[in-house]
């Protein structure tokens, strides 16, 4: 199945689950402990931070070295 389809099938899932009162909604709270729990869990893998910087890094660099000076 292509994206776009997949993507319609997907977000057709979603509505009708939020129509019949069976999905899922995050309270505030609930929202903000699993964003704790997913950047804890990033931040822990040292190397995958550090590759993260260097990305990072490099895009800013070649952004100043093509701008005019």
């Amino acid at each position: 199945m292509d994206p776009q389809r997949q993507r319609q099938v997907s977000s057709l899932g979603g509505r009708t689950a939020h129509a019949r009162g069976s999905a899922h909604e995050f309270t505030s709270e609930e929202a903000r402990l699993a964003g704790h729990k997913g950047g804890k869990a990033v931040s822990e893998n040292r190397e995958h931070m550090a590759a993260i910087g260097r990305i990072g890094g490099r895009r800013l660099r070649a952004q100043r070295e093509s701008q005019p000076s």
